[in-house]
């Protein structure tokens, strides 16, 4: 699995990296720019990202933003809503208007609040369906 970390706080980004890395190839990014960046070489070079995890709140594009453009690129490139990129949101902000803006409006696959920790990842590798049930 190949999975990009968009996250402007290096602590965060660390952590994310180092608990997604049980999952997969991990590459990280900052801020929205370098997100939307590497989305593209990765698609244009043919090796799509399975998972995107990203912060809403980050310096010169937020996650927000950076989604819009994704799922943009996905379009243009002819890439059916059910072949996108799952795109994990994460944000500090408990604020419904975030959650309705990243997950209904934006294309979200789905949304965590922080702070994370590995239980709250793995429930939603389970829900994003990269992962089964432990009862399964």
């Amino acid at each position: 699995m190949k999975i990009l970390i968009v996250e402007d706080e290096l602590a965060s980004r660390k952590f994310l990296t180092y608990v997604m890395a049980g999952y997969g190839e991990c590459t990280s990014a900052v801020n929205g720019i370098e997100a939307v960046d590497e989305f593209t070489r990765a698609l244009e070079s043919g090796e799509r990202y399975d998972l995107i995890c990203m912060d809403i709140m980050m310096p010169e594009m937020d996650g927000q933003e950076a989604l819009k453009r994704i799922r943009g690129i996905e379009t243009d490139n002819g890439i059916a809503p059910h072949l996108e990129t799952k795109v994990l949101m994460t944000t500090a902000l408990k604020d419904p208007s975030n959650v309705v803006e990243a997950y209904y409006k934006g294309g979200a696959s789905i949304y965590l609040t922080k702070p994370l920790d590995g239980e709250k990842i793995g429930e939603a590798m389970v829900e994003l369906g990269f992962l089964k049930k432990k009862n399964e």
